[in-house]
């Protein structure tokens, strides 16, 4: 039997379940998904399902799951480029910047 059910978590993350009828007493496994991560292949799901505390992007635990969730978020169609901040400080800098962080680094030593 499964029951499905979309909720809304609040801040105090705290969810009171009323359980029907129809779902046996006994031993029950309760699993949570994020609605962010309901559109991706069941084994990344299952992967956020298995960890208490999910990494920013999932929880990868092969180089093939890691390559399948950066598709997903590269896929992302309100994601926004790292590109949109190149230039924004220039002008605002007066002098050489390398020059400038290798006279700090020479104080180093």
């Amino acid at each position: 039997m499964s029951i499905t059910q979309t909720i809304e978590v609040p801040n105090s993350r705290r969810v009171i379940l009323d359980v029907p009828k129809e779902v046996p007493t006994g031993r029950t496994i309760i699993t949570f998904t994020p609605a962010a991560f309901s559109s991706m292949p069941a084994k990344e799901t299952q992967d956020q399902r298995s960890s208490s505390a999910p990494l920013p992007g999932g929880n990868a635990r092969t180089m093939e799951e890691a390559i399948q969730l950066a598709e997903a978020i590269a896929a992302d169609t309100n994601r926004k480029p790292f590109s949109r901040h190149f230039g924004v400080l220039k002008g605002v800098w007066e002098e050489d910047a390398l020059a400038y962080q290798r006279a700090i680094r020479d104080e180093w030593n």
